[in-house]
């Protein structure tokens, strides 16, 4: 057990001085080495640094103990080609047992060539983590980083009270006013009820778990009261803060709910905006812990932090609340993978030559083999795996099967690797018996959580490809692969089963072939109008300043605030599309009280900077998604608030929205079709035509392009817009969001080139990848992307954000949200400027230049002996050589 609380003054760092060598102390993905002073003390160098977050470490977890403050005191020292001087920061850390690694920052100091500098500042841990790190960082790749001496002394010990209060409320950090309550209810109100102090509940049952007091938020009559605090003036714009929080709940016979925390704000114009921070589930047992983060793009002028949500009659306890700002994490390192054999299938006895070996019944089903399968690997396996040998005919038929999940399965624990992305494969069949369409699906059972590798529907004895493909991203302790998903009773036949890793970058050089087939034109400049011998050999310097393929964002009214998140994303997207500011609920939250404010402010900054807009979304047909107002009215009513939604919409945007998705996720949801008819839909697209005839009218849905949801299949998706043609609908173009795990190109080509068919223009309207690596974030990401960019029917790509924070999924930004951008923005910069041409070199005896360019827009500068003339001009699309004719 940890233990530091006898010890005050103690330092708990082993070798402190480096007087033993390098004893304790690890270089973090560097080199380091003990270096004897002429005055014979020791400082240690840590170089071969390749990033900032390289150093040295030592692990701390046996001596620290929770609850206790820690004083931090280093000495450090820079060396190398510095101009000025470098940042040293000194970081826990904290590797937690479900696997997850936090990071906390400790303090930082700038440091000036050839002197000695201290980081200093403090820390308390609230509880132990499995590994407790301590490590020194920062300074630029190529800096070497000196270390003369490390010293950590537990500073208070007095007692838990006075820890816990040195530790929450050290007055420079925390922007909370009495955080555990030991100046009584002080700075604390009621949201909309009441508040009280206690030192025990429940007969002594219910006591704090730090500090002598807790709050209750009590007699609450709506989810939303609660107890808050008002933090006006103490936040800085731009600025990431962490959140955490103890809660549990008591009464009202509730044992579990969810709490959550958030920040109402409140600008001069009295425009309101509601954060969420954090969220969990807390029960009336155990405090819980709550985390989160949050930040402000623009200076409110009254901000007020609350906790809510249990059911009215449940009591809100809160023991602590903390408000700091949040240390940036250490960049995840690249995954190294060993051995990752790409395309071996890692299931045993795929071709069954073995009978049943290797593979177990799930459940009381029964297992045979038969013959009759197809001896080819399916079409997208064989995208993958090239030529390959055929398959043995042979497949299991499961039988007796008495509920969905009952079928073939295999334990694959030992085969998997962490980071390394596996595409699934194999044929699937269903027996007769079945009434209507079945389910089937490759599943994972990865600690006994489900995890989809990829579903397929099946309505006929053929047999049918069902492909997916899923990451393993946390070290598990077992992992079962299966196939289920059919009804009670009915057969299964699987043949062929596929698992194998992806070698996603082998697959890059072929699609850069495609992209430069499809997306570049060869180019022949013809100058004129000049002396010919001063044109010859005269200096062409080609430049593209912009690229006519659409590559968009989704922002939001908030972030036009921050000035740093627009300077980005004017630099590098030409399309947008808002996150809800278009949206029905947004627009009218109640009848007739509208708000247009915030689309028309977001559309003047893209007229400002020649940015074009997708409309997103005229309708949503997921019920969830619909406003109370709208679900409560009578059809009559509800068809008139549809015909007005219509007419209110497109003749105020008239011209100013080159997209609508017109009435999004028809494949997931019915809620216009369920009450108005079917005929509403198409009516919906024609009135729209009607209203503004200048723009595109889209569907738009989900999980059409990974093969892990049958609803949303690329034949639905046909079978639904062709429908909608038949019906009269002005379709213009299909929606793809692509919200995507793992993604493996041959899939996502595969659905591409069956969307392909109806030739209508396809986009990524909403195109997000997200992997806690950022290394394999950005490999997911440069996946998306050149698939989009090398196949013909994609006309534009759309990514549903980029910032921190301002993201729909976690660990899916491009860019921290203090606007650091990490590996998966690099990787998307990186790409825009491949796809970005640029050529110089003379003009010829022709008096021409020629070169192969992406299409857009460019700047040629011509550079003779008597000038220098620049001329702009436009590659379009074409086959032939375009030839532009320049007067100089």
């Amino acid at each position: 057990m940890a233990n530091s609380s006898g010890s005050q003054g103690s330092n708990i760092i082993q070798n402190h001085n480096f007087s033993g060598g390098m004893r304790s102390w690890h270089p973090i993905c560097c080199e380091s080495w003990v270096v004897s002073a002429g005055s014979g003390d020791c400082y240690a160098v840590v170089t071969n640094r390749k990033e900032c977050w390289q150093g040295l470490e030592q692990d701390i977890t046996s001596r620290v103990s929770p609850g206790t403050t820690y004083s931090v005191s280093a000495c450090v020292g820079v060396s190398g080609s510095l101009q000025d001087s470098a940042d040293v920061l000194a970081t826990l850390r904290l590797e937690h047992q479900d696997g997850e690694t936090t990071y906390k920052r400790i303090g930082i100091t700038s440091v000036s060539k050839e002197r000695w500098d201290k980081v200093e500042g403090t820390f308390s841990l609230s509880s132990l983590p499995n590994r407790v790190v301590f490590y020194l960082e920062g300074p630029s790749p190529g800096i070497d980083l000196l270390i003369k001496s490390v010293v950590i002394t537990c500073t208070s010990t007095n007692g838990k009270e006075r820890v816990d209060r040195e530790c929450i409320a050290a007055g420079d950090e925390n922007i909370i006013l009495n955080p555990i309550f030991d100046d009584g209810l002080n700075n604390w109100a009621g949201r909309g009820c009441k508040i009280f102090l206690h030192d025990s509940m429940a007969d002594g049952k219910i006591v704090p778990q730090s500090g002598k007091y807790f709050a209750s938020a009590a007699e609450r009559t709506q989810t939303w009261n609660g107890i808050q605090q008002e933090v006006t003036g103490r936040l800085q714009r731009k600025r990431a803060y962490e959140v955490t929080a103890l809660v549990r709940i008591f009464g009202n016979n509730v044992s579990s709910t969810g709490v959550q925390i958030t920040l109402w704000t409140q600008m001069p114009d009295l425009r309101e905006q509601y954060i969420g921070i954090a969220k969990v589930q807390a029960t009336d047992k155990d405090w819980t812990q709550m985390q989160g983060k949050f930040l402000l793009n623009s200076s409110p002028s009254k901000v007020i932090i609350y906790i809510e949500g249990p059911p009215a009659g449940t009591d809100i306890l809160v023991n602590s609340l903390t408000v700091r700002h949040a240390a940036k994490a250490a960049p995840s390192p690249p995954p190294i993978i060993e051995n990752p054999a790409f395309g071996v299938n890692i299931i045993e006895n795929s071709d069954l030559n073995n009978g049943t070996n290797g593979w177990f019944p799930l459940g009381s089903c029964t297992l045979n083999i038969q013959t009759g399968s197809p001896h080819i690997l399916p079409p997208v396996a064989r995208d993958s795996l090239g030529p390959h040998e055929p398959l043995s005919g042979r497949y299991i038929l499961v039988t007796n099967r008495t509920d969905t999940w009952m079928g073939p399965a295999q334990m694959i624990t030992d085969k998997l690797k962490l980071f390394l992305t596996y595409q699934v494969s194999t044929w699937v069949r269903i027996g007769s018996g079945a009434s209507g369409p079945q389910n089937i699906n490759v599943a994972l059972g990865v600690d006994n959580q489900w995890v989809n590798g990829g579903q397929v529907e099946a309505n006929d004895d053929r047999w049918h490809e069902l492909s997916g493909s899923f990451r393993i991203e946390k070290q598990p302790s077992k992992v079962m692969v299966y196939i289920q998903g059919p009804a009670s009773g009915v057969d299964l036949m699987v043949a062929g089963v596929q698992i194998f890793p992806v070698d996603r970058h082998a697959r890059f050089k072929h699609l850069k072939n495609l992209t430069d087939k499809l997306r570049k034109r060869d180019v022949v400049l013809k100058f004129s109008g000049a002396d010919s011998s001063s044109l010859l050999d005269a200096t062409v310097i080609v430049k593209q300043t912009q690229n006519s393929f659409p590559f968009g964002s989704c922002i939001s009214r908030t972030n036009i605030d921050n000035e740093d998140f627009v300077d980005f994303f004017v630099k590098n997207f030409n399309w947008a599309v808002f996150g809800n500011e278009l949206k029905w609920y947004w627009t009218e939250p109640q009848k007739g009280n509208f708000n247009y404010r915030d689309a028309d402010e977001m559309l003047d900054l893209c007229k400002n900077h020649g940015i074009e807009t997708r409309g997103h979304c005229i309708f949503w047909e997921v019920e969830s998604m619909v406003q109370s107002w709208v679900r409560s009215l009578n059809n009559n009513d509800l068809m008139s608030a549809v015909q007005n939604r219509l007419n209110g919409l497109l003749s105020r945007y008239k011209g100013k929205f080159n997209h609508y998705d017109v009435n999004n996720e028809m494949l997931h949801g019915s809620f216009f079709q369920g009450r108005l008819g079917k005929d509403i839909r198409a009516n919906m697209f024609k009135t729209a035509h009607r209203l503004d005839p200048s723009a595109s009218l889209f569907v738009n849905d989900y999980h059409v392009e990974d093969g892990c949801d049958p609803k949303s299949c690329p034949e639905s998706y046909i079978e639904q817009i062709l429908d909608l043609q038949e019906q009269g609908s002005p379709v213009g173009g299909i929606g793809i969001q692509g919200h995507i795990d793992s993604p493996v190109g041959p899939i996502v080509s595969s659905a591409l080139d069956k969307l392909g068919i109806l030739g209508l223009p396809i986009w990524f309207t909403e195109l997000d990848v997200s992997s806690v690596n950022e290394y394999v974030r950005a490999d997911d990401l440069e996946v998306m992307l050149r698939e989009a960019f090398a196949h013909a029917a994609v006309d534009g790509i759309m990514l549903w954000g980029f910032w921190e924070l301002f993201m729909s999924r976690d660990n899916a930004h491009l860019v921290n949200a203090e606007g650091d951008v990490n590996e998966a923005g690099k990787r998307y910069l990186a790409l825009r400027k491949e796809w970005s041409s640029h050529a110089h070199g003379h003009v010829d005896e022709q008096g021409e230049f020629a070169f192969r360019g992406f299409h857009g827009t460019y700047d040629v500068t011509i550079v003779t002996t008597a000038k220098r003339t620049t001329k702009s001009f436009v590659v379009d699309e074409g086959e032939s050589p375009l030839v532009v004719s320049i007067s100089l």
